[in-house]
């Protein structure tokens, strides 16, 4: 399917032109001599870090960029008209609205939180056609179907906040798209979601985009994505255009050292699982349950129980590194909050070097938990902003008496150099790091107890590409010097199995599949876990240089049989031991 997608040909005329296009803060230029084409019909994906760029092309498009910001050079040109010329606010207004459509990145923040999913959607309508209150509800109610949301009637009439991620960005695409742009530009528009649904909302962007002659301009970090999706790409290096061209041809054969700076990073390097050492278990989870109680009317009346863990069981050795994998809302992060006693318990055990923490003395229990550490998914809300670094690592210390104030600066200073940080960045405060420095602090704070376990809850998902495989790569780094255990928890397969030697797959609060890394790479059985692993783009190396790499997978073994499907019965569920510790979820016989 992707090979076909990557024969496609723009056949139409240029609908985006843009010459030598400068965009300034004050006397400082974040954008310099960009020129770009976007046909009609073509997906042109625009490539770089944060920080490089891409986004403010596209904000220059709409005329929305941030205060301060000018177009100081160069042209804008959207079918024929200049948007850089001198331009009504009314002008651009309606521009934006009928003929070029805009996607961010999370759709929460775009959506108006007081007011009802079918008033935002009926609005634009209002403003740019003369369509009847019946043609425009009906219209809304087909693009609503069209990507792929059940019982359309019914959700016009919620908000925003009580649907997913995922949902959240269909009925962004439905609203954009109701009024058939003719250029829709799409600004990370899945980084914030997992694998599967990730693939659901590219794909119905792309069907829609396809069906209605929509020219995309793809603004991304994931190269994987943009190899499925984009025709041509372009990539930009801080505020620099330095490479555009077919997306197969860049990715066989970049030209500029920084796409291939890129391209490798995209790729993640060989797998280098980190294996534990037999005997007792670090760490045993037995039949854990956690429930979220949702009240009902103000509060005060009724409620509804979400078990949100339903009798998961893990394990994780001295020294070892365990994945734990699943969609937005598997419980996969809930798991990891409950071992740390972040989330309260309803049922089971957390077992410490042989100890069940709930049956041991408050004292003893809060010892054995100083020896396990979080690294939290996003590191600028995980560190207090009104800290310095040095302070917010030196927290790490807080319980050890032992050492001099002297001493504690110097394990300070020891530990940022170790996380690949300078000493004297200890007198800064978070907001004056990137975001992969900010990450790097938060390893910092975790490691300088020295702790046996560390659960890592999303470190990399936030991060681009180049930075995400530098995480990688400190973890395996720090792993061999402090031999600690790590639970790392993540909605990508390929992230977990550069360091992980056991996976555990979660949906809907329990366990579908459990094996080695190499087992379940080599012979996924279950079908969520083969779902997850074809959702999931990735670069491969052959012959004529990098390239998409299919989706196809081994076909299952056959157990004889049937699987377990995790909207079905608790009643039906059991865990299936296949040898070798690959244990898949199956259908219980009833």
């Amino acid at each position: 399917m992707e090979a076909a997608k990557q024969s496609l040909k723009a056949v139409g005329d240029p609908i985006l032109t843009i010459e030598r296009l400068e965009i300034s803060f004050g006397g400082h230029a974040v954008v310099r001599d960009v020129d770009l084409e976007l046909r009609q019909g073509e997906i042109l994906a625009l490539v770089g870090e944060s920080g490089s760029g891409k986004s403010m092309i596209g904000r220059a498009i709409l005329g929305l960029l941030p205060e301060g910001g000018r177009a100081s050079q160069g042209r804008i040109c959207f079918a024929g008209h200049e948007i850089t010329a001198p331009t009504s606010a009314e002008e651009l207004r309606l521009l934006r609205g009928s003929s070029i459509g805009l996607i961010f990145q999370e759709p929460l923040s775009s959506l108006n939180p007081t007011m009802k999913i079918g008033e935002q959607m009926f609005e634009a309508m209002r403003l740019h056609t003369d369509l009847s209150e019946t043609e425009i509800r009906e219209r809304a109610l087909d693009m609503l179907r069209q990507v792929r949301l059940d019982r359309p009637e019914a959700l016009l009439n919620r908000y925003p906040h009580e649907f997913s991620g995922g949902m959240r960005q269909r009925i962004m695409i439905a609203s954009v798209m109701m009024l058939k742009p003719r250029l829709l530009i799409a600004d990370e528009p899945t980084t914030a979601l997992d694998a599967v649904v990730q693939r659901e909302v590219l794909d119905i962007m792309e069907d829609l985009a396809r069906a209605n002659g929509t020219s995309v301009l793809l603004i991304s970090h994931d190269l994987a994505v943009v190899a499925r999706y984009a025709e041509r790409v372009a990539v930009m290096e801080k505020g620099d255009l330095v490479e555009t061209g077919p997306t197969r041809d860049v990715l066989a054969a970049p030209q500029h050292d920084y796409t291939r700076k890129l391209l490798a990073a995209a790729q993640l390097g060989t797998p280098n699982p980190i294996a534990g050492q037999a005997g007792e278990p670090l760490l045993a989870v037995e039949n854990l349950h956690v429930d979220f109680i949702e009240k009902g009317f103000l509060g005060l009346f009724g409620g509804t129980t979400h078990h949100a863990v339903r009798g998961v069981s893990l394990t994780i050795g001295r020294g070892e590194a365990v994945g734990l994998v699943g969609e937005s809302g598997s419980g996969k992060s809930t798991i990891g909050r409950a071992i740390c006693n972040l989330t309260p318990k309803a049922g089971g055990r957390v077992i410490y070097e042989g100890t069940d923490l709930a049956e041991c003395s408050a004292q003893a229990e809060q010892r054995l938990r100083r020896r396990i550490r979080v690294v939290f998914q996003d590191p600028f809300s995980s560190l207090n902003p009104r800290m310095r670094i040095g302070r917010i690592v030196r927290e790490g210390l807080r319980h050890d008496k032992s050492l001099s104030e002297a001493e504690r600066t110097e394990a300070v200073g020891e530990m940022l150099e170790s996380v690949g940080l300078e000493r004297d960045m200890a007198e800064r405060f978070p907001h004056a790091l990137s975001g992969g420095q900010r990450q790097r602090v938060a390893i910092a704070r975790a490691l300088i107890a020295k702790p046996d376990l560390i659960i890592a809850d999303e470190p990399v998902s936030a991060l681009d590409v180049t930075i995400q495989a530098q995480i990688l790569e400190l973890f395996k780094k720090l792993q061999g010097e402090y031999g600690f255990a790590c639970l790392f928890i993540s909605h990508d397969l390929h992230i977990v199995e550069q360091l992980c030697a056991r996976l555990y797959v979660l949906n809907n609060g329990r366990i579908m599949e459990e094996a080695t890394t190499e087992a379940l790479f080599g012979a996924p059985s279950h079908p969520y876990t083969r779902r997850l692993l074809s959702a999931s783009p990735r670069l491969e190396r052959g012959e004529q240089g990098l390239h998409l790499a299919a989706s196809d997978l081994p076909d299952a073994p056959d157990t004889g049989h049937v699987f377990f499907d995790a909207t079905e019965a608790d009643a039906l569920y059991r865990l299936v031991d296949l040898g070798d510790g690959h244990r898949i979820a199956l259908r219980a016989s009833t």
